[in-house]
């Protein structure tokens, strides 16, 4: 018996349905698996070894457990199982294989790669922190104020400046690549296989700028909302850089560039003043 054509109009919505699940529950649970982890390294370290857990400390697992094994296992996991799983449930429903196989392109960048991270760095960074000053701005002249949460790891380093060093290099090292090889590398190439560019950037952009609701600390809904809607901005740049590049560092170092210069700002402001938009670069980064 023959396979059911993947462009059946039936078939080709029950894949772009799978498609979203699949993508936003690997998205979730690379950060819920990460969270439980540092759960019970900090729960061990307390109760077998009698150790207190700092703020700095705290986030030291947080890096580790999240981005290092929540993050990165998952996806890495789910890259070295799909070619096992994948035939066996397009069999077993009776439909085609993709036309489109899903791989995560990595590859030491070249010139052209070096210059789409220099363009995207200033696209996500300009957009961010112009969408900031203009949202402050409407606010200021219609003399309302949104209630937006702080990013969780940006506050503790506002209480204790000295993580904001740790997090500086932390971005380039672990938050950046961690992060983009689940979202961009996992979750928006399997969204990919089923949808043309545009959704296909789009839709992973979402999902990971909405996850991060759980990273900001406070603010009301509405305000967390918007910030969170500011974070779709460097997040299209993060997908649109690894749509043109193929190649996974790419997006990895300009996120990672991106978040370093915004705990980098934000040292300076804890270090020399109030000059600099600190509201603004709290719910930021990402």
């Amino acid at each position: 018996m023959s396979n059911v054509s993947r462009e059946d109009p039936l078939v080709r919505v029950l894949l772009a349905a799978a498609a979203l699940v699949v993508g936003a529950a690997l998205g979730a649970g690379g950060l819920l698996i990460g969270f439980l982890l540092t759960l019970v390294a900090a729960a061990v370290l307390v109760a077998g070894a009698g150790v207190e857990i700092s703020p700095a400390l705290s986030l030291v697992l947080g890096l580790v457990f999240v981005q290092g094994i929540g993050c990165a296992g998952v996806a890495l996991t789910y890259y070295k199982l799909r070619p096992v799983a994948a035939p066996k449930i397009q069999s077993i429903l009776n439909i085609a294989g993709s036309d489109r196989p899903f791989g995560i392109g990595a590859a030491v960048p070249d010139l052209g790669d070096a210059v789409t991270v220099v363009v995207s760095y200033a696209l996500a960074l300009g957009g961010a922190i112009g969408g900031s000053i203009l949202i402050q701005a409407a606010q200021s002249i219609s003399g309302t104020e949104l209630d937006t949460g702080s990013n969780a790891a940006a506050e503790i380093g506002m209480e204790n400046p000295e993580v904001l060093l740790l997090l500086i290099p932390a971005s380039i090292l672990l938050i950046g690549p961690g992060e983009e090889l689940l979202f961009r590398g996992v979750v928006q190439g399997r969204i990919r296989e089923v949808f043309s560019p545009v959704p296909g950037v789009l839709i992973p952009s979402v999902i990971f700028a909405g996850l991060h609701w759980f990273a900001l600390s406070g603010g009301s809904p509405e305000g967390n909302l918007v910030a969170l809607g500011l974070l779709i901005v460097p997040s299209l740049v993060f997908g649109s850089a690894y749509e043109y590049s193929g190649n996974i560092v790419v997006p990895s170092l300009v996120h990672g560039l991106y978040n370093a210069t915004l705990f980098s700002l934000l040292y300076l402001v804890v270090a020399f003043g109030d000059e600099l938009p600190q509201q603004a670069l709290l719910g930021l980064a990402s």
